[in-house]
């Protein structure tokens, strides 16, 4: 079997080179070629699709493909494609499999740790908010946690914050010395400059998720006046450098009709944005208000215009809660991404600011074995229904159920809320989504048995 494998990767290498040489001329051949390796049934479907999208100009999906492969600078597009394609998709999933069956936990695909906690903004509703100011996490630890990660199969790392790039030099070296792996940092853009954006283009592995909350208005509204335009001007830095990135937009009940407009998609798409984040807003931290959590009719609403924006845009956007039924439901707890905060405290997501352990006391095999991370391993998917994935925004009392059986603290230093006032703030709201999303479920996915959706 290593003989195969290593065979495999010399040919994705060799396959990567030669893209290198003539992206447009030899993007087809390399499909051909791509037909010749073992594989599963699902990825001989997705070769078929982007042969059939990449055989029609007029497609949206061509345009992408072929801005990809265009408008990247050459020394980015050939660090993502080995550390994306090779390294967390063929040898990092491999391995992934292997140890979650060895060790009979979750193992993530990715990693988002926070370097620090610090931030030059005070967005309105943002969880990094409950955290204090002057935490960081040291860049031993930083760099321990990836080299235990890439043990276990874990090649991609997502930073945050806090802003993570208060430390963007430091980040710079942390890509640097892990350069098999593909980091993408969540950021408000506002210390990107030219300077930083030549920076990284040079070295190729680092990328971007940039916050942006709709047009100027409803931006600085939420971020702070004059975000928007420092917003603009690093998409502008980073473009010039050729290199990859991406918008984070969070929709709530007084944006999400802008965010989902055709005005908005193009507008990312003018300034260079290849792929894009859709998050919705949740009522982390004593004090959160709950009228910006959107309606059940708004979320629908969002279901069916990202999808239908899929269609006719050329960019890439996830529905980080809609999407539940392409990942079967809640990513978290390890099963396909953890969150480390600057404290060290291993939470089983971003929103949700509960642990057992500290990374500073324990391995990251340790942490994924801990308690609530258990509970997350023995209760996912917390729902048949895959469009009402969340714990805490759909199954508001199974995150109660988690926090007390393993006994886990909360990790917000300030107000350390407690499990039952965080989900208090959400009940309603999942009490409203559920009929909604039962019978949206229903409409296109008439297979309940398999929970698969008919083709």
């Amino acid at each position: 079997m290593k003989i195969k494998d290593t065979t495999t990767t010399t040919l994705i290498k060799q396959g990567i080179k030669y893209l290198d040489k003539d992206p447009i001329q030899n993007f087809p051949k390399l499909i051909k070629w791509a037909r010749k390796f073992p594989m599963l049934d699902a990825n001989k479907v997705m070769i078929d699709n982007v042969e059939k999208m990449w055989s029609d100009e007029e497609n949206n999906w061509h345009k992408f493909i072929y801005k990809l492969l265009t408008d990247i600078n050459p020394v980015m597009r050939k660090k993502l494609l080995t550390n994306f394609a090779l390294n967390a998709g063929f040898k990092g999933s491999k391995l992934l499999k292997d140890n979650r069956i060895k060790y009979k936990c979750n193992i993530p695909w990715a990693i988002l740790m926070d370097p620090t906690s610090a931030c030059n903004l005070n967005c309105l509703g943002c969880w990094a908010a409950e955290y204090k100011k002057n935490v960081k996490m040291d860049n031993d630890t930083l760099d321990r946690i990836i080299k235990e990660g890439k043990e276990l199969g874990t090649y991609m790392y997502i930073l945050s914050g806090g802003e993570p790039l208060v430390r963007k030099w430091d980040v710079l070296e942390l890509a640097k010395k892990h350069d098999d792996c593909v980091f993408l940092a969540f950021t408000n853009g506002t210390l990107i400059d030219d300077e930083y954006a030549k920076a990284v283009s040079e070295v190729g592995n680092l990328t971007f998720a940039i916050s942006v909350e709709g047009n100027e208005e409803l931006t600085d509204m939420r971020r702070g006046k004059g975000t928007y335009q420092l917003v603009m001007n690093a998409m502008d830095s980073l473009r010039k450098y050729g290199v990859g990135f991406g918008f984070s937009t969070c929709y709530h009940s007084k944006n999400i009709e802008f965010v989902l407009s055709e005005e908005y998609y193009d507008l990312m798409i003018e300034k260079g944005c290849y792929f894009g984040w859709f998050f919705t807003y949740i009522p982390v931290g004593k004090g959160a208000v709950t009228d910006l959590i959107t309606t059940p009719q708004q979320r629908k609403f969002a279901y069916h215009k990202v999808r239908e924006l899929r269609k006719t845009k050329p960019v890439f956007t996830m529905d980080f809660w809609n999407d539940g039924e392409f990942v079967d439901g809640c990513i978290a707890g390890g099963r396909r991404y953890l969150h480390i905060n600057a404290n060290g405290d291993v939470e089983p997501c971003a929103f949700i600011h509960y642990s057992n352990v500290n990374i500073k006391d324990v391995s990251l095999l340790e942490a994924l074995q801990s308690p609530l991370f258990m509970e997350y391993h023995k209760n996912q998917p917390f729902n048949e229904n895959m469009l009402r994935p969340c714990p805490l925004l759909d199954n508001p009392e199974k995150l109660q159920q988690m926090v007390t059986n393993s006994k886990a603290k909360s990790t917000q230093p300030g107000d350390k809320e407690n499990v039952f006032d965080l989900t208090s703030k959400t009940i309603p709201a999942a009490k409203k989504w559920a009929p909604v999303a039962d019978k949206l479920w229903a409409e296109f996915n008439p297979c309940k048995k398999c929970n698969k959706k008919e083709v």
